[in-house]
């Protein structure tokens, strides 16, 4: 039996020829009622003896510390823990994984599973999983097993379709990102390709329009007080995406963090001497192929050089719930060498190239957790799985570093690899995978930090200590910078005496470095018939402006550009700066220029004046003044456990002085107004924050949105609300002293 560092290695020199994908699908499985008949003697013995072997400790927080003999006792533990937290949570992110959230909400889902069951077979996954290493497999087991136990345990408790889970389901679910690769197929452009059929309209949640990504820090001692690494963990998802544990174990597994609901590693988080945060990455890991496709009597054929391939097809059930009963429509789907074919373009089939590895990538997400070392996390970054992320890391021994994505395919430098390729030139497949010492990464720079906010990797370490454009392909690093780049650079440069408070100090900094570029344009205007230039550049003409509208230029003419909940300046700032976007947003697509680019330097002041004109406008007619404190409007409210909230201004909410990262706010909130609604209530941005201090011991602070638990009778539902809207932190409990010492419960599984 191979231990996990034996197959790790192992997986860097052979190619998993055992695990490559099969033409096989499968119907759904049979529904079946979680009952005491349900489980064999020997499973339930199974989950029961796992049980005994697990202890979970919940703290004054409510936060779960899990701990088993063996690390398959401690997954058992952390997903019967996660299940007592948000089950539904749980159920739904299987549900969605694997193709069957129609069975849940019916034929409107339709599309949004033929989307996931393009890429995930659940025939092929029960033979990957036979195929999978000993003690992977107990892991998955033990998930499996996890869940189930809690099932059993609480027969009150309704699944919507999984009634059971199996081990071979975790593999449906690798990487803990909140958008996968597969979720950038257009599920409108799908429909339009497989066939609409009637009444199908996608179910549409509005969006806050945030940038979706995170922040990551690292600090080297020797920019430090006390001489240890600093670690900040940041990510900016959807509220209550994550959940916040801690997982130990008898055989080295001691990992804290946030885990995505349903998965069994941690996914950013830290060990005692090791601290890893993804953040969102622009690393060209996906493309598309154009196919030139004909038609013959025995199928569908697409060019490939000087040949014609035939194109393979897959007959797809998709169930899907009707009234009380269980319908299934069938799909006749096509893959070429590249993929599936997902959409058509101008008279062209498109196929779908991703990485398809899930051993692999589950093995990465979870043997990063337990390296110890420099040495040892950068080989689990040899796999090379991590395909929608770029990794930032600390350690206690001083070394800090960062990675650019990390499957990245080796390709023709000649071709736009931003666009569709001809999939009938052979110069365009892929020509293998970059080696990890190949791709942008940055170790140890000299100036004693790193960071990333989704923006470009060039500036990682600011100037001249980042990675030189030049040495890479340009599909590496499509990334540009952005505003929260530019703050981060400003808050870590040129300073040496970081603390871990003064580390939080600097993720929370309040200002907006977007409005330094936004607002200039308009203080020249001092009088009502100042003169006003049409379009930068050009010659100034006279206009005559309203009086009110000087007043809207007054109030921003002393702002120093910083949030805060009694800040007037912010809600006009904000509202006036989306209102422009909104005014712009075609312009831009048309010139092909950055949406937050053209705003500043493209939009002409009377675009300026107009969108200032019309967010005031907005603002008195929902509050009955311009001059409204940012607080009044931007609010945090959870009133129950529902994955979509129905907001109301009428219950209780909390003023929140963070604002939306696309302005350059470290600290993000991403806010919208809902129908019926005049306030903005936050539904992403800061989520789980933390932040580490590798000394001896290990100290770390952290902050989890709302509370840990999505029962609003739990005390931990909103325990750490208004703590959350303050930018105060709680320290994290990480050595099991200080967890007894704040201990609010303890219990094995099934207690």
């Amino acid at each position: 039996m191979l231990s996990r560092n034996a197959y790790l290695l192992l997986l860097l020199v052979l190619p998993l020829a055992a695990c490559q994908p099969t033409n096989e699908v499968a119907g759904p499985p049979e529904a079946t009622p979680v009952s005491a008949e349900r489980f064999s003697t020997e499973a339930l013995t199974r989950m029961q003896d796992r049980a005994a072997r697990v202890e979970i400790l919940r703290d004054r927080w409510g936060i779960a510390h899990i701990y088993g003999e063996t690390d398959a006792d401690t997954v058992f533990g952390t997903l019967y823990a996660q299940a007592e937290d948000d089950f539904n949570r749980v159920e739904t992110n299987y549900i969605n994984a694997m193709g069957r959230l129609a069975e849940a909400e019916g034929e409107s889902q339709l599309f949004r599973d033929l989307r996931m069951k393009l890429f995930i077979n659940p025939i092929d996954m029960q033979q990957q999983f036979e195929s999978s290493p000993a003690w992977l497999q107990e892991l998955m087991v033990a998930f499996a097993d996890g869940l189930n136990y809690y099932l059993y345990t609480h027969p009150e408790v309704e699944p919507r379709v999984i009634n059971t889970f199996e081990p071979w389901m975790a593999l449906s679910f690798t990487e803990g990102s909140i958008g996968g690769d597969i979720e950038r197929v257009n599920i409108q452009q799908l429909q339009a390709f497989y066939g609409s059929g009637s009444g199908l309209a996608q179910r549409r949640i509005p969006s806050d329009g945030e940038p979706r990504g995170s922040n990551g820090f690292s600090i080297a001692p020797a920019n430090t007080v006390n001489g240890n690494a600093l670690f900040l963990i940041n990510p900016h998802t959807s509220f209550f995406f994550r959940s916040e544990l801690h997982m130990v174990s008898e055989e080295g597994l001691n990992a804290y963090g946030a885990v995505t609901w349903g998965q069994f590693f941690i996914y950013q988080g830290f060990n005692e001497n090791t601290g890893w945060m993804h953040t969102s990455s622009r690393a060209d890991a996906i493309d598309e192929y154009l196919l030139t496709v004909e038609q013959q009597d025995d199928g569908y054929f697409y060019r490939f050089g000087d040949e014609l391939r035939p194109l393979e097809q897959r007959e797809v059930s998709v169930p899907f719930k009707d009234g009380d009963t269980l319908k299934q429509r069938e799909f006749t789907t096509y893959y070429s060498h590249h993929g599936p074919v997902v959409r058509e373009q101008d008279g062209r089939w498109v196929a779908f190239s991703i990485m398809e590895e899930p051993i692999k990538a589950l093995t990465q997400s979870y043997s990063r957790t337990k390296a110890t070392n420099y040495e040892e996390f950068a080989a689990t970054m040899e796999l090379r799985t991590n395909s929608s992320n770029n990794t930032v890391y600390a350690d206690s021994d001083g070394n800090i570093a960062y990675w650019h994505g990390n499957y990245i395919p080796r390709r023709n430098p000649d071709f736009d690899w931003n666009s569709p390729l001809d999939g009938s030139n052979p110069a365009t497949d892929y020509q293998g995978l970059h080696q990890l010492h190949e791709m942008i990464t940055v170790m140890n720079p000299s100036n004693g930090w790193i960071q990333n906010t989704n923006n470009t990797p060039f500036n990682a370490a600011g100037p001249g200590n980042s990675p030189n454009p030049d040495d890479y392909p340009v599909y590496m690093a499509n990334n540009p910078e952005n505003a929260r780049g530019v703050h981060a650079v400003r808050v870590l440069q040129d300073k040496t005496d970081f603390t871990l408070d003064s580390l939080i100090e600097a993720a929370y900094d309040s200002y907006l470095p977007f409005f330094e570029n936004l607002v200039p344009d308009l203080l020249f205007i001092t009088a009502v018939d100042s003169p006003v230039p049409v379009e930068p550049g050009d010659p100034s003409i006279s206009i005559s402006i309203q009086s009110e509208t000087l007043d809207y230029i007054d109030l921003l003419r002393e702002w120093d550009y910083r949030f805060g909940v009694e800040s007037t300046e912010t809600s006009l700032a904000v509202y006036w700066a989306q209102q422009l976007m909104d005014e712009v947003r075609s312009d831009a697509e048309a010139a092909g220029i950055n949406i937050y680019q053209y705003m500043t330097d493209h939009s002409t002041v009377q675009q300026k004046l107009r969108a200032l004109t019309q967010a005031a406008e907005i603002l008195i007619q929902d509050y009955g003044t311009w001059q409204v404190p940012w607080g009044e409007i931007n609010r945090y409210q959870r009133l129950n456990g529902d994955l979509v909230q129905d907001f109301n201004d009428d219950e209780p909410s909390l003023p929140v002085g963070f604002v939306s990262g696309r302005w350059g706010a470290l600290a993000s909130f991403g806010a919208r107004t809902y129908p019926g609604t005049r306030r903005m209530y936050g539904t992403s941005g800061n989520s789980f924050v933390a932040a580490v201090e590798f000394g001896t011991p290990l100290r770390a602070k952290a902050i989890t949105v709302g509370g840990l638990n999505s029962n609003p009778d739990s005390p931990h539902f909103d325990d750490q609300a208004q703590m959350y809207a303050d930018g105060e932190f709680r320290d994290v409990l990480f050595y099991r002293n200080n967890v007894e010492a704040n201990l609010e419960r303890r219990y094995r599984p099934g207690d």
